[in-house]
């Protein structure tokens, strides 16, 4: 049986700076699981940057006030002392990417680059061109490589195995061989990325951010806190959904309707294009709903306008972002508009993380950081710029968190890890076996379209209710799922398999937190309550499952500096 001191699962940002800090000790032995090549990972999908209070490009600006506009662009659901820690923190973790090696984008003074971003009230989102999450990656995976982190690609977790409220260890199978293997550990820090695939068609996500690990945490008894809150992105390509960066309303484009007007004037006057992505969601949403979009149903489109910024510009800032507008939509953006849609980008919620500092969760032995965890400093709605803030920041304390955790824990017992790895050898036989079956796609298929029509940009409780009924019978049916493969090695399809039924389990999660939300805040928009609600929902929800039964339960949030205020841009 493989055993080490920390496993990390997931290598992305999160992953990478977790298994990082935790080789930082050289007694311990410290692996990464990822079910792709690191630096594949959904973290170079990261394009606009990544914020912090550097002062470089505007002097005034401080962590104080990058901690207001987090707080006020959480719709005051994020848990103060959590955000002021990652925003006090924040400059000296871009010095340290910068030791790494980042190649950031440098101002006439030579100081890392700064652009301004949605939410904020001063340029402080640092970057490199529009591939900050990819430039991140790399250096990561370098470093790791210099630590001799142990990596195993194309490992997949299947589960994680608690006997008596302790951690055991992960049942993981390698994709390559189709083994099943238990892996022993003292920790485990989960860092699996979101899950914004329960939209399949309508996200910005890869399709492979089917919330593995957050769904394996949630087996366990660890609590997924604030699912109802799903950051939907203004600017998805119609077609595909795939993601044009921020930095394109960053830089100055335009959005349009088809009469040719720069719709945001009337939704936020004041920052118009660089209005929150909630705000600016809802408002392209309005636009198509009341016949000033182009299109028709699921195909409906507004127009972002980027030629007034001139060739040079677009090439120097937005190389990337124009390749993905010629690849998905065949725009060439120095020429032409660019057709866009909301599209589901960012999981706000994920699981309850009970101590910020260590990223600890309420079962000894895991933690959790990056978009698969809920820190909560992003509450009701995610300010561009601080999710890679987040992956890395929390990545690093998560890792130093496990390393603490691997140093006073003995290895547990591993009779329940044992039985969980023999029950997954049984259930992938049966699954190659199965000739006959609801096809698993279908399913899918079906979660997608209930998430996006019934839980999406604009809610009620009746069309939620609808949801929730169709998702209860799609995990009937999945049920007698059909996988259709019979081999054992490079078995996509029965990871497909075990990725559609995590995609259930939470897309069940956020319906029931949407549907108990009786009110407005953030990215969770009702029409049948619009207003937010303090007295009754200045809380956090806790959804618990149990068996097959989900417990609903509420947290306060923390407040400690800024009182609940009207939230106007």
């Amino acid at each position: 049986m493989l055993s080490y001191d920390v496993v990390v699962v997931g290598a992305g940002g999160a992953g990478m700076m977790a298994a990082l800090s935790a080789s930082e000790d050289k007694d311990l032995r410290v692996a990464c699981l990822s079910k792709i090549f690191p630096t594949r990972s959904h973290t170079g999908a990261a394009q606009g940057g990544i914020n912090a209070a550097m002062a470089y490009r505007d002097s005034s600006d401080s962590p104080e006030q990058h901690f207001r506009d987090t707080v006020k662009g959480s719709d005051f659901l994020a848990d103060q002392d959590a955000v002021e820690f990652f925003t006090s923190k924040m400059p000296e973790i871009i010095s340290e990417l910068d030791y790494y090696g980042v190649p950031f984008s440098r101002d006439e003074n030579g100081r890392i680059a700064q652009r301004p971003f949605g939410g904020a009230s001063s340029p402080r989102t640092c970057y490199s061109a529009d591939k900050t999450g990819h430039v991140i990656l790399h250096a990561l995976y370098e470093q790791c490589l210099k630590n001799k982190v142990k990596f195993y690609n194309d490992w997949y977790l299947l589960s994680l195995a608690v006997e008596d409220g302790k951690f055991e260890g992960l049942v993981a199978i390698d994709i390559r061989s189709g083994e099943i293997h238990p892996i022993q550990a003292k920790a485990v820090v989960i860092a699996t990325g979101g899950f914004g695939r329960i939209y399949w068609s309508r996200t910005t996500n890869a399709i492979n951010m089917t919330g593995d690990g957050t769904a394996a945490c949630l087996e366990v008894g660890i609590p997924i806190k604030d699912p109802e809150f799903v950051q939907f992105h203004p600017t998805g390509l119609a077609s595909t959904g795939v993601l044009l960066s921020e930095a394109c309303r960053g830089e100055g484009g335009y959005l349009l309707n088809k009469h040719g007007e720069r719709f945001m004037a009337r939704y936020a006057p004041e920052k118009m294009e660089l209005g929150p992505r909630d705000l600016v969601s809802r408002a392209i949403e309005t636009e198509i709903k009341e016949g000033r979009g182009f299109g028709e149903g699921m195909g409906s489109y507004v127009l972002m306008d980027l030629r007034h910024l001139g060739e040079k510009k677009i090439m120097e800032r937005l190389p990337q972002v124009r390749e993905l507008a010629m690849d998905f939509e065949g725009v060439d953006l120095v020429n032409e508009p660019v057709p866009i849609r909301p599209s589901c980008h960012y999981m706000m919620g994920g699981i309850h993380v009970s101590d910020y500092r260590t990223c600890s969760t309420p079962i000894e032995g895991i933690h959790a950081a990056g978009e698969c965890a809920c820190v909560s400093i992003h509450g009701a709605n995610r300010l561009g710029g601080n999710s890679v803030a987040d992956v890395v920041l929390f990545g690093k304390y998560a890792g130093i968190g496990a390393m603490e955790t691997a140093k006073k824990r003995a290895f547990s017992g591993t009779k329940k890890l044992e039985n969980e790895a023999k029950q997954w050898i049984e259930k992938f036989k049966h699954i190659r076996n199965k000739k006959t079956g609801i096809n698993m796609f279908s399913i899918r298929d079906r979660l997608a379209e209930t998430m996006w029509n019934n839980v999406g940009i604009f809610r009620t409780e009746h069309e939620m209710v609808e949801a929730l009924k169709t998702v209860d019978q799609l995990l009937e049916e999945y049920k007698d799922a059909y996988a259709g493969d019979p081999s054992q090695t490079y078995n996509m399809a029965f990871i497909n398999y075990v990725e559609i039924g995590n995609l259930l389990k939470l897309a069940k999660a956020v319906t029931i937190g949407a549907i108990n939300r009786k009110e407005s805040r953030g990215s969770h928009s009702r029409a049948d309550y619009p207003k937010r609600n303090d007295a009754e929902f200045l809380k956090h929800t806790m959804i618990y499952k149990e068996g097959d039964h989900y417990r609903l339960d509420y947290l306060p949030v923390t407040i400690t500096k800024y009182q609940p205020e009207e939230r106007k841009y």
